[in-house]
């Protein structure tokens, strides 16, 4: 091989990686997590940081300066979280409530509904910031929703992760702002690639 497109996650880049080196093979890998980025292994991909940056920056540059976030309990949230609170920071934002979720829907409840709580209190928070996939999202903007969060009070924010017809598909994150990947260049490949 005179190239290795893949691996898909970092569990697995590093292990890869270490064999197309000894072999002086380079490696382009499409995980989003930046420290498996090595000497010969390359990334393809959208890094959470970037995402976080944008989301974060459109928000405040569109008035809001007082933010929660439900941050998924892994690896990628930790890195959005790192971002998020840096992003804040730099834009003279404050964090008015921050939790961390389980990935077991049946344990999201408690961490959810005390951002629900800061958020709707005297912190008021203009926006909350959900870093997570298509399948955690919808259960925690539902129980945000149960607890008496207004989504069109208070503005959703996420990653490219929310890229995904699931999330597309809820009503409940109509109105709610991502940072993705402009889609125009995409459908025009497609195009070309299917004709």
């Amino acid at each position: 091989a005179e190239i290795i497109l893949g691996p898909l996650f970092a569990l697995t880049v590093g292990p890869v990686g270490r064999a197309a080196r000894a072999r002086n093979v380079p490696v382009i890998a499409f995980s989003t997590d930046a420290n498996v980025a090595a000497r010969g292994v390359y990334l393809l991909s959208f890094l959470p940081e970037s995402d976080v940056e944008r989301i974060i920056g459109y928000a405040a540059s569109q008035g809001r300066r007082s933010f929660a976030a439900l941050i998924p309990d892994n690896a990628y949230g930790s890195v959005a979280e790192g971002a998020f609170k840096q992003a804040v920071a730099r834009r003279d934002g404050r964090v008015v409530a921050l939790e961390r979720y389980p990935v077991d829907k049946a344990k999201m409840q408690a961490p959810v509904k005390t951002v629900a709580q800061a958020a709707m209190g005297a912190s008021r928070a203009d926006a909350i910031f959900i870093p997570d996939g298509a399948d955690g999202v919808p259960a925690v903007v539902q129980i945000l929703i149960a607890n008496g969060v207004d989504p069109k009070r208070v503005q959703l924010l996420g990653t490219g992760l929310w890229e995904d017809g699931q999330i597309f598909s809820s009503p409940q994150l109509d109105g709610a702002w991502y940072a993705g990947p402009d889609s125009t260049g995409f459908r025009n490949f497609s195009g070309r690639y299917r004709s």
